[in-house]
């Protein structure tokens, strides 16, 4: 199993954390997505390494911006 945590700035509702699991959600491999909006933190599980500019682009695709 895989973990990727990613910083992000601007989600601040349930709709949003939503939005961001939809997109993420989206790429092939991905097993679960965990949002916690009070530290502004996005968790992917996959079996394999997801790569980083791909779940960077799917959190821009929701409207957000990865900052680490």
């Amino acid at each position: 199993m895989s973990t990727s945590t990613l910083t992000v700035t601007g989600m601040t509702c349930d709709g949003c954390a939503a939005s961001v699991r939809t997109e993420i959600g989206r790429i092939s491999g991905v097993d679960t997505v965990a949002v916690d909006l009070a530290d502004g933190l996005v968790t992917v599980e996959s079996a394999t390494p997801i790569d980083r500019a791909e779940l960077t682009a799917a959190v821009a695709r929701a409207g957000y911006t990865v900052t680490d």
